[in-house]
């Protein structure tokens, strides 16, 4: 593949086994790589949604990735009025009074060109904090809540997969990240910028969804599979240290981990649990869209323990009733 003029080539790298595998496609395709961009997420200020051992990992596999391809990673995250974004931070964001939004609207109606008030009409309709945003679950009638989220105090935990919390993920945040770059860079004559995902050839379902202008898959050109990528990056020291223990990484406080990664998470980081412990307290809906909450998961794995629930399939949630762990 040519060089195109005024073109970036940057690897949106997420560590994992494909991932990191793509960088050696590269270097075997021939493709020109200018950029490796990371975009960490981060459940507080201070304290990574990766576990330690990842983090350490990253250190590691930094030093690799310079020696060999000459390219130093580049560690971003998402950002909001020049600060660091983070899950607790949209965790304790207060929504906005339903009086309040409407006044907010009105203005913007008042005042809007027919493209703005597209977008505002928009985000309206599908984003922030709209008030059917939020549950009237068993977490949020305990606190008081109602559907009507005036009364509800922040947002606490997402409601579901690929809700607010999309707001920390790496594409988005390395997307925006490289729309500023390229802005600030045109007058260098950077204006166009081609990103490289680490997609698997068998991987048919993502591949159709990340085919698209300006983003390459090298693993597919090249006829990389899973199976060999994770084999690369074990013959090169290169694996993820998240695969002894799962088949893909996450964030630590993900309400969608199976129950294999909380029992791990409470045993090997009490003070993490305890963390997520205090946000089940503060939280107005469930960490589960089930109704269940991480005190109710506490109880079961406990329960676990002590040998008077079953840790398979066969265990039900009624089981815990009467039980004192």
């Amino acid at each position: 593949m040519d060089r195109q003029p005024n073109t970036q080539y940057v690897l949106s790298l997420s560590y994992g086994k494909d991932s990191i595998a793509t960088l050696e496609a590269i270097r075997l395709l021939g493709y020109p790589l200018d950029r490796i961009v990371h975009a960490e997420i981060w459940a507080t200020d201070t304290i990574s949604a990766d576990l330690p051992p990842m983090v350490e990992f990253k250190a590691h596999a930094d030093k690799i990735i310079k020696e060999r391809y000459g390219i130093e990673v580049e560690h971003i995250c998402a950002m909001r009025d020049g600060e660091k974004l983070t899950y607790e931070k949209l965790f304790y964001h207060k929504p906005k009074r339903k009086a309040e939004r409407e006044r907010e609207r009105e203005r913007e109606r008042r005042m809007a060109t027919p493209r703005s008030k597209v977008r505002s009409d928009f985000a309206t309709q599908t984003g922030g904090d709209h008030p059917d945003q939020f549950s009237a679950s068993r977490k949020s009638e305990e606190y008081g809540a109602t559907l009507d989220s005036n009364y509800l105090p922040y947002k606490g935990f997402p409601l579901s997969r690929g809700a607010w919390c999309k707001k920390l993920k790496t594409d988005e945040a390395v997307w925006r990240y490289l729309r500023g770059f390229s802005d600030t860079a045109a007058q260098g004559g950077i204006i166009n910028t081609v990103q490289y995902l680490g997609i698997a050839a068998d991987e048919p379902e993502r591949i159709t969804r990340h085919t698209k202008l300006g983003t390459i898959l090298p693993l597919v050109d090249i006829g990389w599979v899973e199976a060999y990528c994770r084999q690369w990056c074990e013959e090169n020291d290169l694996l993820s240290p998240i695969y002894q223990s799962a088949s893909r990484g996450g964030c630590w406080f993900c309400h969608n981990q199976g129950m294999d990664q909380l029992r791990l998470l409470r045993k090997n980081y009490p003070e993490l649990w305890s963390l997520l412990l205090k946000w089940d307290v503060d939280s107005p809906v469930t960490f589960h869209s089930d109704g269940h909450t991480v005190h109710d998961i506490d109880k079961r794995i406990a329960a676990e323990e002590a040998g008077l629930v079953p840790t398979d399939r066969s265990f039900r949630w009624k089981m815990l009733d009467g039980l004192e762990v």
